[in-house]
């Protein structure tokens, strides 16, 4: 008998239930993993409150975790009992302490990266991998806006981004979050609080705004980002934290200055395990050389998930949080 955090319903953090489940032996391609450390990601809160529909309730949720092979099924090869593993792009059911897992969808632990930072790390740095590399390809030299730059994927991605040669501009809510995000390579952080975004990246770029900007909060941001693009820049909205974007006019786009829009999502990155392991590793071995460190700053009991989707929607936390099966 294992243990679950599930939904039966759609809604807020109050419908999460911690409860009993039976993991069956893993079918002929699946692997049966331990789990010791889960990721908590804004995506979590999308299924949770209906806003990205699970297929049928009651439903799992969650997305990433890492942990121990406890069994492999039949056809499975290269997974052996007893291998440090963690996923990130398999369906949502992370949220337990084992469940069965498609061995495509596994990725192996490297040495030099623990269990909880894996499981911190490898949704989130394969975020930064793919909006920073592949969507929009940030060149040294480039000044970019990254919004929610104190959260767990802004302070990743902020650290990459300065890594590459970048100029990181960087939203945050607070004086506290301005310095964690100075701290972690965001060149300029500006408290959205009480300081005008749109202006201060003006002013910042001289006038002629940003080739990039990188938002994951959505509805409060949108028009705000699109005023501070650059011409012919791009505007990469990969997360609706504060709520969807209104409908808008796309002509809007060519007013002001030729733009453009992406709503991108991982897992069309990493849609072949060739994909999904390079990804990985490439975030693993920045893990392990200390390229990026992983700011775990809440750990959290897996029964206690309630309280920590009520914290990472009101954007009381920093960095990752991590539940503890």
């Amino acid at each position: 008998m294992a243990k679950a955090v599930r939904i039966h319903e759609t809604g807020g953090p109050e419908v999460l239930r911690f409860e009993d489940i039976t993991v069956p032996a893993p079918g002929p391609e699946q692997v049966r993993v331990r789990q010791t450390a889960v990721g908590l990601n804004m995506i979590d809160t999308y299924h949770r409150s209906g806003l990205y529909p699970l297929p049928r309730l009651p439903h799992g949720i969650g997305l990433e975790a890492a942990g121990v092979v406890e069994d492999v099924g039949a056809q499975v090869s290269g997974v052996t009992v007893g291998d440090q593993v963690a996923y990130a792009a398999g369906p949502p059911g992370a949220y337990a302490t084992a469940r069965n897992v498609e061995a495509t969808k596994l990725v192996p632990v490297v040495d030099g990266v623990t269990d909880l930072q894996a499981a911190a790390v490898l949704l989130k740095g394969m975020t930064v991998d793919y909006l920073i590399r592949r969507t929009f390809q940030v060149a040294p030299k480039m000044t970019v806006l990254f919004h929610a730059a104190a959260g767990g994927v802004g302070l990743l991605a902020c650290q990459w981004l300065a890594h590459l040669g970048a100029t990181v501009i960087g939203t945050v809510g607070s004086d506290e979050k301005a310095e964690l995000a100075r701290a972690n390579g965001c060149h300029h952080p500006v408290v959205y609080t009480r300081e005008d975004v749109v202006a201060r990246v003006m002013e910042l770029t001289d006038g002629t705004g940003v080739p990039v900007v990188y938002d994951s909060v959505g509805k409060a941001t949108f028009q705000g980002s699109i005023n501070c693009l650059a011409r012919r820049g791009t505007l990469v909205a990969f997360g609706n934290a504060s709520g969807a974007p209104e409908p808008f006019d796309p002509l809007i786009l060519s007013q002001q200055g030729s733009l453009f829009l992406t709503r991108p999502t991982l897992f069309d990155y990493v849609t072949t395990h060739e994909e999904l392991l390079a990804s990985a590793k490439t975030v693993f071995d920045l893990v392990a050389t200390g390229t990026l460190k992983v700011a775990i700053h809440q750990e959290v009991p897996l029964d206690q998930a309630v309280a920590a989707h009520r914290a990472i929607e009101s954007r009381q936390t920093t960095g990752a949080t991590v539940l503890l099966p």
